[in-house]
């Protein structure tokens, strides 16, 4: 983070996803090099706590965050801060969110999309106070997936042949599309599951568990480290397991850091 100027807008980046709130915050950098980005908040009690704090100006903000909504906070900001907010809603959804109060950011994030909300953002810092969101607020309120994140699945029930197994998710290194089921891959084991692999996208804790192909779910801490190979394709080495996993392109950037 760098430090405020008095020319330069303040920003609170609150998102409970680890990887998507570092690529947020490195796009702002780079597209808002004057923003300065005073925090970062992993949940909503977090946010609430450093928005009283920080007074940002600006407040990135994910709507589905455990320990507070994003809904929760932003009727704390009302008038106090212009708000973005980051969702997963759908095109049809983000229908109600008002251009002259809010902005909003799908995920996955899209350079030109966040470049036109910064842009937005800019001139309404310029030209009018923060808005009163409690009529947006409402409308938000009622749309699908608004409410507190439930609750992560911690166990599997998953067939190794005649027999039914028990496996927290703990133990799971990966998970891969098979046909009408999904392998789950244990350091010693293998076995199946009826649960389609987009289902459990959703019921996964996304900090450990990353996408990195349309048809794998990897555990991150089961990763020793990333490499291409000789015809540049991006694959990962196991820590317990001998095979190694490709990673599409479009989920290249979770490892631009190793």
């Amino acid at each position: 983070m760098r430090n405020p100027t008095a020319q330069s807008p303040t920003a609170l980046v609150a998102e409970d996803e680890a990887t998507l709130r570092a690529e947020l915050t490195e796009q702002l950098t780079r597209l808002w090099p004057e923003l300065t980005i005073v925090g970062e908040a992993s949940d909503g009690v977090q946010a609430l706590r450093l928005l009283d704090e920080l007074r940002p100006e600006v407040l990135f903000l994910d709507i589905q965050m455990p320990g507070a909504t994003g809904l929760d906070v932003a009727r704390q900001a009302s008038g106090r801060s212009h708000v973005v907010f980051v969702t997963a809603y759908d095109e049809h959804a983000v229908a109600a969110f008002d251009h002259g109060a809010v902005d909003y950011l799908l995920k996955p994030l899209q350079p030109a999309r966040l470049f036109t909300a910064i842009s937005r953002v800019k001139q309404r810092l310029g030209s009018a106070p923060p808005s009163d969101l409690g009529a947006v607020l409402d409308r938000l309120a009622a749309l699908p997936g608004a409410g507190p994140a439930r609750p992560y699945l911690r166990w599997i029930n998953a067939s190794v042949g005649q027999t039914l197994k028990l496996i927290t998710v703990d133990e799971v290194v990966y998970f891969a599309a098979d046909n009408k089921y999904t392998r789950v891959t244990t350091r010693d084991s293998e076995a199946l599951i009826r649960k389609p692999l987009k289902e459990l996208v959703e019921e996964l804790d996304p900090q450990q568990f990353w996408q990195i192909h349309r048809s794998t779910l990897v555990n991150a801490t089961a990763i020793a480290g990333a490499s291409r190979d000789f015809r540049g394709r991006l694959q990962l080495k196991l820590k317990e397991r001998n095979e190694t996993l490709l990673v599409a392109e479009s989920y290249a950037h979770l490892f631009k850091q190793m």
